[in-house]
């Protein structure tokens, strides 16, 4: 695992840097974005009730921006259909959507060594779960598991192509036990 990636809190000062960063990311690294929707994303988070400032991050190597990602509430829903459940249980858990790595800096262990330091920060912030939908070749790796392993279940989603795609890592052992419910992204119309 790289030590030489540092993390800290996006300031208003990133955003230009962080919209560039974006675009080329998932123009260049991905089949499925050209980054216009997760930029629609990461806007429509930061206006929204879920947006945590202090677990929203860039990443920098050799003083140079990397890497943005972030982590939000998200509400748990009881049914498939977005009944959100009023428990606080249910509400101790954060969304990570989006990442981001800088285009010339894909497949080099970035993405890794800045989740990794993010989850830490999600812990000590005394949240329970994460939830993430993407490569679970990638995620799995950082000790993601499909979200059903925990009684979380996926309702939908891009570009989630199969279930595995929907996945969970808990802050510390049992933290999810007695949390069952459905991923469901109606408060956000860009997810």
């Amino acid at each position: 695992m790289r030590n030489d990636i540092i993390i800290r809190r996006e300031t208003h000062k990133d955003y230009k840097e962080i919209i560039s960063l974006i675009l080329r990311s998932f123009s260049e690294g991905t089949d499925y974005s050209d980054g216009t929707d997760i930029i629609a994303l990461i806007e429509e988070i930061r206006d929204s009730e879920y947006y945590i400032p202090e677990l929203s991050f860039v990443a920098e190597l050799d003083g140079k921006l990397v890497g943005h990602f972030l982590f939000s509430r998200f509400p748990i829903s009881a049914t498939p259909n977005g009944v959100h459940i009023d428990d606080r249980e249910e509400k101790n858990i954060v969304m990570l959507a989006p990442v981001a790595v800088h285009a010339d800096y894909l497949h080099r262990g970035i993405g890794s060594a800045m989740i990794t330091q993010g989850i830490e920060k999600v812990r000590n912030a005394g949240y329970k779960g994460i939830t993430v939908e993407g490569d679970y070749h990638f995620y799995n790796r950082i000790g993601f598991k499909t979200s059903s392993e925990f009684n979380l279940f996926p309702t939908s989603g891009i570009p989630m192509k199969e279930p595995r795609c929907m996945m969970c890592q808990e802050t510390y052992a049992g933290a999810l036990k007695n949390i069952k419910g459905y991923i469901v992204y109606d408060m956000y119309f860009n997810a």
